[in-house]
């Protein structure tokens, strides 16, 4: 690779991300600023820290040719989840190793400690690109989806049963739109989404109408109730067999469909099941009250009403940088990672938050830009999957941040506080710029 090569590098979106680091520091070392402006907090110089050898990080990898990891994504992909099970397990069978374990998703050495779910992400989205670039020629689409959901879904239900439900719910937009782009058939990718929604129906109507309607509805309790449920998947299970068996017998396409809905309703109903066994209340909870943070104002729906306050507050142009008083006066809780944007738009108003929308969009219009300019199915495989990942933070963040999106944990990449996560972004972005500075190698 020659010197000139680099000057074609993807500046702006280095520099979208590189901005919008600066832009989280500022705001983690006014997230810990009291109303009396003192200084209580040192999350800024680590933050600082972090961000100095994320910026090498993403550097070093642009140096490097991103082909040369293909071969050995399989073991990557294999060492993060003996990695992952190792984390989630030393955090159930131990959890008052503290020193070593927090809560089953961080592991600490010394003063150090790593989230290895979220550098998850970024293997998962290495291997199953290399799995659709080695398999872009199959004819048999239902094993291709099939396979491409067992990379992606195996370290998701790792990273659930952490519990880490923010996290675990990344991996669904990487393996929807990795899949789009990787050419699997729509009906497929349709199939998932709509399974994924079902089961999200499923799985909180029982709470919604215990919760918000404080009644209870036997069509609704039911989907509680284990006899109902097994009942119903044999049923529905009959079903989708009698329907593919009319569809190969007299090749009518209606019995397809019914077969194919009746898959989703059996697939929903099964995950919602295992869902009331694997999510916890407060995972529940923070789901529920973004329909209505009024039923547990002093609890899950604090969070809301306080995020909500404070970007009202900020009106258009903000009340000055240091000048918050929700973030100072501390009624917002984890403001330096999970509602960071709820600061910062306090203190810099609608424009500021303008100015974050534009630095996300402008990184994932470069990741889809490059997807079409790139000669490379396995570059472009990649790029997708950082595009969703990105812009999946971005959307959920900023959603719960407004309260038009429930609560689920997500950090706001590049902004909140936290080393494993801007890490991941930042190698990330040098995956990009490799991709980009290659883009016309066969």
């Amino acid at each position: 690779m020659k010197i000139r090569d680099y000057l074609e590098a993807d500046y702006p979106l280095f520099f979208a991300a590189l901005l919008l680091t600066i832009i989280g520091i500022l705001f983690i070392y006014s997230s810990g600023m009291t109303s009396s402006g003192t200084q209580v907090s040192n999350e800024y110089t680590k933050q600082i820290i972090w961000a100095v050898a994320g910026l090498l990080i993403a550097l070093l990898i642009s140096l490097l040719n991103y082909k040369r990891v293909y071969d050995f994504t399989p073991y990557l992909y294999g060492g993060i989840i003996l990695l992952l099970l190792y984390t989630c397990a030393a955090g159930r069978f131990f959890p008052g190793s503290r020193s070593t374990i927090g809560m089953g998703r961080w592991i600490s050495i010394g003063a150090v400690s790593i989230q290895p779910s979220e550098f998850g992400k970024i293997i998962t989205i290495l291997f199953l690109a290399r799995y659709l670039d080695s398999t872009k020629h199959s004819r048999n689409g239902i094993t291709r989806f099939t396979l491409s959901c067992v990379i992606v879904l195996v370290p998701m239900f790792i990273v659930l049963i952490q519990p880490d439900l923010g996290t675990a719910l990344v991996f669904i937009p990487i393996l929807l739109v990795m899949a789009f782009i990787g050419g699997i058939a729509l009906r497929y990718v349709f199939f998932l989404a709509g399974c994924t929604i079902v089961t999200g129906l499923f799985t909180f109507l029982p709470l919604w109408q215990e919760i918000i309607l404080r009644g209870e509805y036997p069509a609704l309790m039911i989907l509680l109730n284990i006899r109902f449920i097994l009942v119903s998947v044999l049923v529905l299970a009959l079903i989708a067999g009698v329907s593919y068996f009319g569809y190969k017998r007299f090749g009518k396409r209606y019995f397809y469909w019914i077969c194919y809905f009746a898959l989703i309703f059996t697939a929903s109903l099964l995950t919602s099941f295992f869902s009331h066994k694997v999510l916890k209340e407060y995972q529940m909870m923070r789901l529920i009250v973004f329909l209505d943070p009024g039923v547990d104002p002093r609890g899950s729906g604090w969070h809301i009403i306080q995020s909500m306050t404070a970007i009202g507050s900020g009106g258009f142009t903000g009340k000055g940088f240091l000048q918050g008083t929700q973030s100072h006066y501390r009624f917002l809780p984890t403001q330096s990672t999970d509602f960071i944007y709820s600061i910062f738009t306090e203190e810099w108003g609608f424009v500021g938050g303008l100015v974050v929308i534009a630095l996300f969009l402008l990184i994932c219009f470069r990741l889809i830009r490059l997807m079409k300019i790139t000669s490379d199915t396995f570059g472009a495989y990649i790029a997708a999957g950082l595009a969703a990942m990105y812009g999946f933070h971005f959307l959920v963040n900023t959603g719960m941040a407004m309260g038009i999106m429930p609560i689920t944990g997500i950090p706001l990449l590049f902004m909140s506080y936290g080393g494993s996560a801007l890490f991941t972004a930042m190698a990330g972005i040098g995956l990009a710029m490799s991709i980009h500075i290659r883009r016309f190698d066969r």
